[in-house]
């Protein structure tokens, strides 16, 4: 019975993957419309944003805020080596299929050695190696192979991302290890403690916040993607201020 419930979820995670793969086609959108607008969805985004807020508000941060008051630093930090093997299963995939070599390299000697000698990735034994972290996911891996970003969107829960990382966080979800070697509940477990984590490690960035948090967001995740899909090469849009500031002579 449990074997076919498991079949019929994995079904309806596949066709989840097909149903995202196809709105990234309808809705990508030309070259110059995808630089000019980044956000034209903005009105139902931020719909969605003050949903997520009210539910970080009322249900994320206060669990959050209990996870961090109790456990202790090297609990804490154990927890987030372990989801970041995870990752690294997911990166050393990606990497293949971007034909990064040296990135598919790096990640899968970090699995190696973390999950063996780092006690299933409980020890980040690859960086005290000196082993860095290719970073990348399947988003990154559509821009390698020429998928636009699409627009801006706010998903439900989930927060910001574009048409392009939405899908990609659809396929990384599904490929992730904890979906193939869990069932049901565990997995579901294991990404609403990850969720936490996460929220957690956020919590001393909430002052840092300022003015329109809707528009803050939205940037700062864009210039992370920017960043991600260009090897650490963020464009730099205050460039032609900074020669206006050394030309006044200032």
């Amino acid at each position: 019975m449990n074997a076919e419930i498991r079949k019929q979820t994995m079904a309806a995670k596949s066709l989840w993957c097909g149903v995202l793969a196809t709105l990234v086609v309808l809705l990508t959108p030309p070259p110059a419309l995808a630089q000019s607008e980044d956000d034209p969805w903005e009105g139902f985004n931020r719909a969605v944003f003050k949903f997520n807020d009210t539910a970080d508000t009322y249900v994320v941060r206060p669990v959050a805020v209990g996870y961090d008051a109790v456990m202790p630093d090297f609990a804490r930090v154990g927890v987030n080596n372990i989801f970041s093997n995870f990752l690294d299963v997911n990166g050393l995939l990606n990497a293949l299929l971007q034909g990064e070599l040296n990135g598919a390299w790096r990640n899968t000697s970090r699995v190696v050695l973390n999950t063996t000698l780092g006690f299933f990735g409980v020890f980040d034994v690859a960086s005290d190696m000196g082993i860095e972290r290719y970073p990348t996911d399947f988003g990154h891996t559509l821009a390698k192979w020429g998928v636009g970003r699409g627009p801006y969107v706010m998903l439900p829960l989930f927060g910001p991302n574009t048409v392009r990382s939405s899908i990609g966080f659809g396929v990384d979800a599904y490929a992730s290890p904890m979906g193939q070697l869990f069932d049901d509940e565990p997995e579901w477990g294991l990404r609403a403690l990850n969720i936490v984590d996460l929220r957690a490690g956020l919590l001393g960035s909430d002052e840092l916040v300022t003015g329109d948090r809707y528009i803050f967001i939205r940037d700062a995740f864009l210039q992370r993607r920017e960043a991600l899909v260009n090897d650490g090469r963020a464009k730099d849009n205050f460039s032609e201020f900074e020669d206006d500031w050394e030309s006044d002579g200032l």
